[in-house]
């Protein structure tokens, strides 16, 4: 045992003077690849990220201890006890819908130095920096495409506008700003506990704070015009039968007033028999009209009763710091693949040996 031991004492010793003596080719690896690490990473644009947490109010008020208790487990049992097509695990999907994003792109921004003042499509059009080495590999990319795939549905059948199209039909360039904006806005759903957040990711803080804060409005509209949409489909179903009604009511009684003063002093039964019928008509329409009145505010208070809430747990805030690309580390990894990577050159010769005289000895065996 104590030879085995001072036999990988004096490997390591060997090991340890043979990586000395190329201690040149170390730096030069080193050199050469701080220099291709600073001319990759050092381009690349700074972002920054906003975040926002909020939790909704949850749907299901059954099953307290027994949904509690599922929650620990990682399922969901609100999501089972209710008809609701979008509960929160859905939530992802629709920041994520074309829908969503084209409502975002209308979004007014602006940048923390006050040189760009648009909406967010214009702004990810024209005012987004890219690295100046990915200009001729796109251009590359972009040719390879059209030799192999041919033109595009939009330039075989025409271009439609883009008012009329939306998210209907959507040209190679409109397609990659809404890829760009399912990478930097998402959105994720915490099963346990129902908190959504969302992250935004720029190259400018405000704007990155502002596209957070408008996320989150929007995503908060989303789930209450979902909620509420049948309240409010019966509310404008009793508002216009509230007003038919009124209506009737105030023709009833005009026609009532009018009879009624036309005939002050008239003793004949067959008159006293008509005044007697509009007084039983106007009050028939006055009973339907309280009842569809009340019906009308029924209808206003369940809007209310289905509008959820929400509880902002972290607003956005302006970043003060980039949250990437992280420099030094991708130069110290880089770093540090060259050094294993010079290490195995080295002693190649070495490994193929080992190699060799164990795949021969396994031979042997």
């Amino acid at each position: 045992m104590e030879e085995t031991n001072h036999k990988e004492f004096i490997d390591l010793r060997d090991v340890a003077k043979k990586m000395w003596s190329r201690k040149k080719l170390f730096l030069i690896v080193w050199l050469i690849t701080l220099a291709i690490s600073c001319f990759i990473i050092l381009p690349v644009p700074r972002t920054y990220q906003a975040s926002v947490v909020m939790a909704p109010e949850s749907a299901n008020t059954e099953g307290g201890s027994l949904s509690s208790i599922a929650n620990t487990f990682g399922f969901n049992l609100g999501n089972m006890a209710t008809n609701d097509a979008f509960y929160p695990d859905i939530y992802p999907e629709v920041v994520a819908s074309n829908n969503f994003i084209t409502d975002l792109l209308a979004v007014k921004v602006k940048s923390l130095d006050g040189t760009i003042d648009t909406d967010y499509k214009t702004y990810l059009e024209q005012y987004q920096q890219s690295v100046f080495y990915m200009v001729p590999i796109r251009w590359v990319k972009r040719q390879i495409k059209q030799l192999t795939e041919g033109a595009s549905p939009v330039t075989k059948f025409g271009n439609v506008p883009q008012g009329k199209s939306g998210a209907f039909m959507l040209t190679e360039q409109q397609l990659a700003i809404y890829e760009s904006v399912r990478t930097s806005i998402t959105c994720s759903v915490d099963k346990k506990t129902g908190i959504i957040t969302i992250n935004v990711v720029d190259q400018d803080p405000l704007i990155c704070a502002t596209m957070a804060d408008s996320t989150r409005v929007r995503l908060q509209d989303f789930i209450t015009q979902y909620r509420t949409g049948k309240a409010r489909v019966d509310y404008e179903y009793y508002l216009k039968l509230t007003d038919d009604a009124r209506r009737e009511y105030e023709e009833a009684l005009r026609v009532y007033g009018v009879y009624c003063d036309s005939h002050l002093n008239t003793i004949l039964q067959s008159e006293l028999s008509k005044r007697d019928e509009l007084e039983n008509d106007l009050s028939m329409k006055l009973n339907a009209y309280n009842t569809m009145n009340t019906q009308l505010l029924t209808a206003k208070a369940k809007i209310q009763e289905n509008t959820p809430a929400f509880s902002l747990l972290e607003s956005p805030t302006v970043p003060l710091k980039p949250s990437g690309p992280k420099r030094m580390m991708f130069v110290a990894g880089m770093m540090f693949l060259a050094f294993i990577g010079t290490t195995i050159y080295i002693f190649k010769d070495n490994i193929m040996a080992q190699l060799l005289g164990k795949s021969s000895k396994e031979e042997n065996e």
